[in-house]
């Protein structure tokens, strides 16, 4: 697909791709520069780990930079604190 930048630097997303992506006047979007491209997204975003039968899996693309080893740290502190019943 190809789009146009107007001369106020708006960009019209087609409809068929606002309807596969529910995107609805006044939605925000977030914008992230990568090299060569320019890259929009929800920016109500699904978490990129999610749990599945007791094991946490990476589903989607994570922000740059992430550091897996502290929040796989931080799954396992948040685990241990629950299961000492010390949860809100």
């Amino acid at each position: 697909m190809k789009v146009k930048i107007d001369k106020l630097g708006r960009v019209v997303l087609p409809k068929p791709l606002r309807q596969r992506y529910s995107l609805r006047p006044g939605t925000e979007l977030e914008v992230t520069e990568r090299a060569g491209e320019v890259l929009l997204r929800p920016a109500t975003q699904k978490p990129t780990m999610v749990q599945i039968g007791g094991w946490w899996v990476h589903r989607g693309v994570a922000e740059p930079g992430i550091d897996w080893f502290r929040v796989i740290e931080q799954a396992r502190e948040d685990r241990d604190v629950w299961n000492m019943g010390i949860h809100p």
